[in-house]
């Protein structure tokens, strides 16, 4: 047996094995060294579910996948954060090259990331020429990611799908040809960048003044940045506004900046400084400024020639809900990756005579952060891999996971008490890390804005409400209740949104973020009853729910019921009325059932 007395003090006549071994270092192993794939129950039960057929191909895949995200890169991780990028403004004859220089832990990982990433076309080709779907691949890939460094996740991801299908829709085809050279290992290469916000702000994106003047087929373009990130990339989408245009939204178009001429010499690109960032590190954010730098038109030209057809940021904000998904899975990853350290440390730490995970407050507050987790991961897949794509999903979606991943990491910070606020420990960076996600791709007023445009002007609503009453078909039988209360909500939440659209308008703006937050509530309910029917039909005891597929592998550890059991929590704690006695009566499941709760959240075989 090991010896905890390993320090003069720990001799103390107070003092003791039974003592010392609590603090005892060795016992404590966190989130790094597990595989994350195989710790994650509820990740295997939706690759099963939507990889169908496919699922015995893929899992050794994501198994391996699972453990280099839960070893080298998250390791890598801690030291890229450590060590962050730095500017190399001038050479040592004073000109300006502003080049970023990464450290030595980022290249490294995104040399294992790129080679070994389920985007990349080698891996999409291979998948689909085994029959096998690659698209869920690609959101476990990035789930997986997320959970070691959502700045690596930017780093390689921020625009890339923008600046490929804008290029192959207007650029010149020499330039085109470029653009394909540059991402030839894929769009999640770390070679994009899209850059918008300007001294003023984001979202008041009218009234930028980054200008572009035409110079034969292409243009010159002159303007500051002041928030760029992923600044060490190649190829950039900057918003700008045609020189003669109209000075407001109409007049943005999108232009395709590269680093290099088409001459190969340097493009008229400098980097003023690099940002000293609270979190995300591993990605260079900066302040740009373009000094006649070689542009293209990502847009039809007008009819007049003059460039752009007031339609240029109408076109990006399409792709932006793309982005919102892939912010919203970072908000996930922050999430989960705070759940299991939460866990891992909960069920090693002891107090008054016992772990903390078998307290009954701490057990309250794992119970409920599972389930929120769980919540929040249903929304995010069913924004990638739902069918019908739901136009008021995506703003919805990343309203609930950006806000999770903060409220989580502070969370697992509280669970852990002060060794939390430490930055030695993980999870002072993974708060860090997590607060930038309410920021970007618009924060919570920003998507309430768009949840109107989109019912306004698209009735988008109405396919949204469809798409939750058919998930509650899909719901197991045995728990009527929970069912009946999101129907319930659905119902009233179609009242709400016919009572809102008829409000005064100045009155409607500020009911947005009640009604948009009621929205998310009663979509995650939905779908969480959804995957209890999926779960009650892969344990192979009841038929398969309409819509469902045939199960291809045994149930999880905690039964046929625990998505249920979730479902059922969050509906109580999201949806039900409070009544006069609140969450003092009613049924204790989360406490009674907590054993079921944790080990589907987190399988640690460790010692």
């Amino acid at each position: 047996m090991a010896s905890y007395l390993t320090e003069p003090f720990d001799r103390l006549p107070f003092g003791g094995p039974d003592k010392s071994r609590r603090y005892a270092t060795e016992r404590y192993h966190g989130a790094v060294g597990l595989n994350w794939y195989d710790c994650d129950p509820t990740l295997r039960f939706l690759m099963r579910r939507h990889l169908g057929d496919g699922f015995g191909w893929a899992e050794p895949r994501l198994r391996e996948m699972g453990a280099l995200m839960g070893g080298p890169l998250a390791e890598l991780a801690e030291e890229t954060d450590r060590n962050p990028p730095r500017l190399e403004k001038y050479d040592r004859w004073g000109r300006d090259i502003s080049r970023v220089v990464m450290p030595p832990s980022f290249e490294a990982a995104r040399r294992d990331i790129v080679a070994t990433s389920f985007t990349r076309p080698g891996f999409v080709a291979e998948a689909s020429a085994n029959g096998v779907d690659p698209a869920p691949l690609g959101v476990a890939w990035s789930y997986l990611l997320d959970q070691a460094d959502i700045g690596m996740a930017c780093a390689l991801g921020t625009g890339g799908d923008m600046v490929v299908a804008l290029t192959e829709l207007f650029a010149p085809e020499d330039v085109k040809a470029r653009v394909r050279e540059l991402f030839a290992a894929g769009e999640m290469s770390g070679e994009a960048a899209q850059m918008l916000t300007e001294r003023s702000g984001g979202s008041d994106l009218g009234a930028l003044e980054s200008t572009a003047s035409r110079e034969g087929s292409a243009w010159r373009l002159n303007g500051l940045k002041w928030f760029a990130s992923n600044a060490n990339g190649s190829a950039f989408v900057v918003l700008a506004k045609p020189e003669g245009a109209v000075d407001g939204v109409r007049g943005i178009a999108p232009f395709l900046v590269l680093t290099e001429r088409r001459d190969g010499s340097r493009n008229g690109v400098r980097i003023r400084r690099l940002k000293d960032k609270l979190g995300t590190r591993s990605v260079a954010s900066a302040e740009i400024e373009f000094t006649d730098a070689e542009a293209f038109l990502l847009a039809p030209s007008s009819s007049a020639g003059e460039g752009g057809d007031g339609k240029g940021l109408a076109r990006m904000m399409e792709l932006t809900n793309g982005a919102r998904l892939g912010i919203s899975m970072m908000g996930l990853g922050c999430a989960r990756r705070a759940l299991v350290e939460s866990l891992c440390y909960a069920r090693t730490r002891e107090a008054f005579g016992a772990p903390l995970a078998e307290q009954p407050l701490m057990r309250r507050k794992l119970a409920e952060l599972i389930v929120e987790t769980e919540a929040v991961q249903a929304l995010v897949f069913d924004g990638y891999l739902g069918r019908p794509r739901l136009r008021i999903g995506a703003p919805l979606i990343k309203l609930r996971a950006a806000r999770l991943g903060v409220t989580a990491a502070s969370d697992a910070i509280e669970i852990h008490g002060g060794n939390g606020y430490i930055e030695q420990w993980p999870v002072a960076r993974i708060l860090r890390d997590a607060q930038v996600n309410p920021i970007w791709e618009g924060g919570d007023n920003i998507l309430c804005l768009d949840v109107r445009r989109a019912i306004e002007r698209q009735d988008a609503h109405e396919p949204f409400l469809d798409r939750l009453t058919e998930a509650v078909r899909q719901a197991p039988p045995g728990d009527d209740a929970t069912a009946d209360l999101v129907n319930e909500r659905i119902d009233h939440l179609r009242q709400a949104i016919n009572k809102w659209r008829g409000l005064d308008r100045t009155v409607a703006e500020a009911r947005l973020y009640p009604l948009a937050q009621y929205m998310a509530d009663v979509y995650a309910a939905a779908l969480l009853l959804e995957q209890a029917g999926w779960e009650r039909a892969d344990s192979g005891t009841d038929p398969v729910p309409r819509g469902g597929t045939t199960p291809h592998a045994p149930r999880g550890a905690s039964g046929a019921d625990r998505k249920a059991l979730v479902a059922r929590l969050y509906a109580r704690s999201r949806l039900a009325d409070a009544g006069p006695l609140r969450a003092i009566d009613g049924p204790a499941e989360d406490l009674e059932r907590f054993k079921d709760l944790a080990d589907g959240a987190l399988i640690d075989t460790r010692d």
